[in-house]
């Protein structure tokens, strides 16, 4: 296959990296203190919801970084090879960790009573995305293992 045919994929994982990582330095602090502002009842929260949202991104720049690793496996012809199972398989993990900790933020917001709702929904909608990211890694890596299988049983055949 030729090298260039997933440069626009690439491109855009990069571009997503770069926004999303624009994005946390510059908005979430700003947002936090204008949120804080807003809701002084709220402000002793401005701290620890700020560094889960930080946290929630390490896990999100991991899984770039393996789909990068994915789309270079599908560029040098390794398309069906255990390093592209590994990588599927550490982007539903990231994704189901990233769920996790939405979902635990989503409970603790509840339970403090904190619960703003668009907010709430934005965080639904996250865990909603993140969620569906993980099956259909799931569903890919199963079938990838399954074509890796027939291919080395056709290899033995022969």
């Amino acid at each position: 296959m030729k090298r260039g045919t997933t440069f626009f994929l690439k491109i855009s994982i990069v571009l997503i990296g770069v926004i999303v990582l624009a994005l946390s330095i510059f908005w979430l602090p700003y947002q936090a203190n204008l949120l804080a502002n807003m809701y002084p009842e709220f402000a002793h929260l401005q701290y620890p919801l700020l560094l889960g949202l930080l946290v929630t991104t390490i896990p999100f720049f991991f899984a770039l970084y393996q789909a990068l690793k994915l789309l270079r496996n599908i560029d040098y012809d390794k398309a069906f090879s255990t390093m592209t199972i590994q990588s599927l398989k550490q982007i539903k993990y990231s994704a189901l960790i990233i769920s996790v900790m939405y979902m635990a933020g989503f409970i603790t917001l509840l339970y403090l009573n904190a619960a703003n709702p668009g907010i709430l929904l934005m965080g639904l909608v996250i865990i909603f995305c993140s969620g569906v990211i993980a099956v259909f890694a799931a569903l890919l890596q199963k079938l990838l293992n399954k074509a890796l299988e027939i291919k080395s049983e056709n290899e033995l055949t022969v």
